[in-house]
């Protein structure tokens, strides 16, 4: 009997499962998803129906850049650059609305990793909401609700992990208060996520590696969340078979365009189920990591990743025995490793033997130590992607994690 047919055995008794709640979830996405390689040189034409004074947002100055202001410019559309080259800033984003409303500027479109995409999503949204960026801010702002859609935006992702160009929220560092906070809308959802997997052929191997684990982190962290739901369950499932399979190879054999193609997927796929089911202790800890210390949230997610399933399989068989999301520990063993008869543990081991070959930074890397831990687990405790954890963790076992990952 084939693996895909064992698997497929395993994906009915989760049905049988979930057939006996009550059914109750929404989901919602980009207005339009266009994927395939190549898809960049369509910019054009789908830019001309959203505007006709382009703000567009970048990582690098790279052909990829290049090629799409020409791509703009051949049909008539003005564009307006703004470089975004590491996590956007409260002051970034400030900076970016100005600049795009003395361009008189009418679409965003964000062409780089997370940052300029989180970025794009921002100024786009507050370029269409008055007041101050910090009446809509969670934690250190007034987080009041915000009223209108904002411009059209196109997210183009040059990296395979995020998934931010199928997300509702903005990641913007605060450094002066060494946080990062989030702002938070279903309107912030982008018109159009173009993903086209030829963009992250050039990506050197150690981006890749921390990203594709932060898309995997994306695949996990949904699938045993405490708000899974048979739409999330289904992409997580998909993508964590095509990480399995290509990760290795996208990382070592940069330009396997199989590889590359199923890695772009995955992040895309990550993205949509995060967005609409939770995250986990991996992201709860990673957003405080990454404001206090800096650091690539890939790296610092792959870093945590096999120790916070570890923690978590291990409290829910201590303390909830009877949980099906021991199942779904297995089930990610079974996809991860292809081997129908996996332990949960022998999952655990793939992403451990995974990281060491990739050779991921521990958080000591960071500047992280002991004395750090007890404000890192207090902080995090309070983090929402906490929230979506399989169950609740004790201090002790947040302890655990993070002095097992210096």
């Amino acid at each position: 009997m084939c693996f895909r047919t064992i698997l497929a055995g395993r994906r009915r008794s989760f049905i049988h499962q979930l057939i006996k709640k009550e059914m109750n979830f929404e989901f919602a996405t980009a207005s339009r998803i266009i994927f395939g390689s190549g898809r960049l040189s369509d910019i054009g034409a789908i830019a001309r129906e959203l505007g006709q004074r382009a703000f567009v947002i970048y990582g690098v100055e790279n052909e990829s850049y290049f090629k799409l202001l020409n791509l703009l410019n051949e049909i008539g559309i003005a564009t307006h650059s703004f470089a975004v080259s590491s996590e956007p800033s409260i002051d970034v984003i400030e900076t970016g609305i100005d600049q795009a409303r003395q361009a008189g500027c009418d679409l965003v479109i964000s062409l780089g990793g997370g940052s300029a995409i989180d970025a794009g999503k921002a100024i786009a949204i507050l370029l269409n909401n008055p007041g101050e960026i910090t009446d809509y801010l969670e934690v250190i702002g007034k987080g009041k609700p915000l009223r209108k859609p904002g411009f059209p935006m196109v997210a183009i992702p040059t990296t395979a992990g995020t998934g931010a160009e199928v997300t509702r929220n903005a990641v913007i560092g605060v450094p002066e208060r060494q946080i990062k906070v989030s702002l938070r809308s279903a309107m912030m959802l982008p018109k159009i996520a173009l993903v086209d997997p030829q963009l992250t052929y050039d990506l050197p191997p150690a981006i890749t590696a921390s990203t594709g684990l932060d898309a995997l982190t994306q695949l996990i962290e949904p699938f045993v969340s405490n708000a899974a739901n048979p739409l999330t369950d289904a992409l997580c499932r998909e993508g964590m078979f095509r990480v399995a399979r290509s990760l290795y190879k996208a990382v070592h054999h940069g330009t396997d365009a199989r590889a590359r193609e199923d890695m772009a997927l995955a992040s895309l796929f990550g993205g949509l189920a995060l967005a609409n089911a939770r995250l986990g202790a991996v992201h709860g800890f990673a957003g405080v990591l990454g404001g206090k210390f800096g650091g690539p949230h890939g790296a610092i997610c792959a870093c945590l990743l096999p120790l916070v399933m570890e923690k978590n399989l291990q409290a829910l068989q201590e303390r909830q025995s009877d949980s099906e999301k021991i199942q779904r520990y297995e089930e990610i063993a079974h996809i991860l490793t292809g081997d129908s008869s996996a332990k949960a543990e022998d999952g655990i081991e793939w992403v451990n033997a995974l990281c060491r070959n990739f050779e991921i930074p521990s958080l000591a890397a960071y500047g992280v130590s002991l004395s750090d831990i007890p404000e890192i687990v207090e902080m995090s405790a309070r983090a929402s992607s906490m929230k979506g954890n399989p169950l609740p963790l004790t201090f002790e076992e947040m302890q655990d994690i993070l002095e097992a990952a210096l």
